[in-house]
């Protein structure tokens, strides 16, 4: 259903921003409510601002971050920003200054922000502009990007009032929590978390929300009931999303038609992810000629210098093909942005204190190759 997936693949769903998409999504929830709370239990925000789904994962992973965040400082900076806003009426106006000046004097935890530190206004400027791609605020005049080389920088900003529904509600005391793991049990309480709803509802969120979900082992519960129950699983993921259910010895996962062309999706046009399915391809190679072996669990583990040695010789092989930022980019670079790539979507794993890394089996799901024609043509053939 085409408006589940915009619930999925958005953050909210803004009456302001596009009143029609916004009633066209709020007449179809009657289709897909229930899917949403007995196998999901997701809730909706409904309000006559907007339609926002929660989706909880289940199971934190390090690539569900922020994508624009790259220091934990900006984290902390956009906790401050929401408390700001958080006083800020719909439609009320307030200075930049207002908001430094606050944060300044609302510290959170170790975090000393000092606006005469360049790299302190940068993170700042980066939470600034995430908070108005997502509609929380906006620029009535002036230009934030100034306040990068003067901390003296005005800008006039309004609220739009969404801040407060930006983070999910926690029925607990969150300042109890000392892990991530407190964050992810947070709705459960004392519940048996291996069994019953608990346990469906983390699979269907592993499945939704993770590129794909590895087997633990005979012990793992959650890969037990997708194995158990994957004729009813994939009859519920083609019934509302059309997405069929892959379940393969080490790992099972959802595949999207290319035609729904989701954000953040794997395969996309970026041309990193092009690299990534010719590494595959190499990668599957040498398995072929028995250059690389599977281990007990269906990877691949080799060094940081075979990897390294083997991004080299993919650069070398079918580079002439790459944009001129990957071309240009040093090996060292290149491997650096194609294990980080490639973790984000459990493609690898990195062990022994970055040493070792283990190409994990999700790698030798996809792989591609250039047209014979453009092969040739760079002497790849």
């Amino acid at each position: 259903m085409k408006e589940l997936e915009i619930l999925l693949d958005q953050y909210w769903v803004v009456k302001d921003d596009n009143k029609d998409l916004f009633y066209q999504v709020k007449d179809s929830i009657p289709q897909f409510k229930n899917f949403l709370s007995d196998k999901l239990g997701y809730g909706l925000v409904i309000n006559q601002h907007l339609i926002k789904l929660e989706k909880i994962p289940g199971s934190a992973e390090p690539f569900m971050g922020i994508q624009a965040f790259t220091d934990r400082i900006e984290y902390v900076l956009l906790c401050q920003l929401l408390m700001f806003l958080e006083d800020r009426s719909r439609d009320e106006q307030f200075v930049l200054s207002e908001i430094t000046e606050f944060i300044v004097g609302n510290p959170i935890g170790k975090e000393k922000i000092d606006w005469t530190l360049f790299s302190h206004r940068k993170h700042f400027i980066k939470v600034l502009r995430f908070a108005q791609e997502l509609g929380l605020m906006q620029i009535n005049d002036g230009d934030d990007q100034k306040f990068a080389q003067d901390d003296g920088a005005e800008v006039l900003y309004e609220s739009t009032g969404l801040s407060r529904y930006l983070v999910r509600h926690f029925t607990a005391d969150i300042n109890d929590f000392t892990s991530v793991r407190d964050l992810e049990n947070a709705e459960w309480g004392d519940l048996n978390a291996d069994r019953g709803v608990i346990r469906r509802q983390r699979v269907y969120r592993k499945l939704l929300m993770e590129p794909v979900v590895y087997s633990q082992g005979a012990d793992d519960v959650d890969y037990d009931y997708i194995k158990k129950q994957r004729g009813l699983i994939e009859a519920d993921f083609l019934k509302y999303l059309e997405y069929p259910l892959h379940v393969h010895k080490n790992g099972a996962l959802l595949l999207v038609p290319a035609d729904k062309n989701l954000k953040d999706g794997f395969p996309n046009t970026k041309a990193i992810c092009d690299i990534t399915l010719l590494f595959c391809a190499l990668i599957r190679r040498r398995l072929e000629t028995k250059k690389l072996r599977l281990n007990g669990s269906g990877a691949i583990r080799l060094s940081r210098v075979a990897f390294d040695l083997l991004v080299t010789k993919l650069k070398q092989e079918t580079g002439g093909n790459w944009s001129k930022e990957y071309r240009e980019m040093t090996a060292a670079t290149l491997s650096d942005h194609l294990l980080s790539y490639m973790e984000d979507f459990k493609m690898l794993a990195q062990a022994d204190d970055q040493r070792e890394i283990e190409i994990l089996p999700l790698a030798g799901k996809l792989t591609g190759s250039y047209p014979d024609q453009v092969a040739e043509k760079n002497g790849e053939k």
